[in-house]
């Protein structure tokens, strides 16, 4: 079911308010006014990229109807943490789905993913939760935030390598849904620091390999001030 319909099977009336991600495109915060709700963005868990139980549980008020729960990139939800929120303090979940399915061979992206944790350096790749997917593999480019993951994308992309930027603006920071005095560090900090590297059922060992070898040339050259 869309979001849309899905909002408004779970109750969602005009005036509620639905905590969605702002690490995310606009499409939940978008179905969200559309049932005449209003989007509340909470932050997200740094590893996972989900929202945060924690921050979700700040963001609560009494005109709280539901809670948008989606998987980013193949790292699962809390449930366990966001069904005892729930009961707690007596809000909806609303489960939705992450951008990005690709179907695919689930045992082989796993075996990619854990080659390229052994093998990368000079950039943190994902966190190996139990469960994840790698819908996408993400990692962060330390050093100066947006400056240097941009300038580490540009050169890899000259090497011959795809890779892009998941999440360029947060939800919150659009002009449509900008909030005034909201702060979302982990969101911030998520969006000038990811890079999502190239889709991992695509890649042939060789190009696997070669991934591994342009990614660790270039990540010694980003260094924090």
């Amino acid at each position: 079911m869309e979001m849309t319909g899905a909002l408004r099977s779970a109750g969602v009336a005009p005036g509620d308010e639905v905590i969605v991600p702002a690490y995310d495109s606009a499409e939940l915060a978008g179905a969200v006014v559309a049932v005449g709700a209003v989007p509340v963005f909470a932050d997200i868990d740094p590893l996972t990229y989900c929202l945060s139980p924690d921050t979700v549980d700040r963001a609560v008020t009494p005109r709280t109807a539901a809670v948008v729960l989606v998987p980013r990139f193949g790292h699962p939800v809390d449930s366990a943490a966001f069904a005892e929120l729930a009961t707690g303090r007596g809000v909806l979940t609303v489960e939705g789905e992450d951008a990005v399915d690709l179907g695919g061979d689930l045992a082989q992206r796993r075996e990619r993913a854990r080659y390229l944790d052994r093998r990368l350096v000079g950039v943190r790749t994902p966190a190996p939760v139990e469960g994840h997917r790698y819908q996408r593999y993400v990692v962060r480019v330390p050093g100066n935030g947006r400056p240097d993951r941009d300038a580490f994308a540009r050169l890899l992309r000259r090497r011959g390598v795809a890779c892009e930027v998941p999440v360029p603006i947060p939800v919150h920071r659009m002009r449509e849904f900008r909030r005034d005095g909201v702060r979302l560090p982990e969101t911030e900090r998520a969006v000038d620091e990811t890079l999502a590297l190239p889709a991992l059922d695509g890649l042939s060992p060789a190009e696997l390999r070669r991934l591994v070898s342009v990614c660790n040339a270039l990540g010694g050259l980003l260094q924090p001030a």
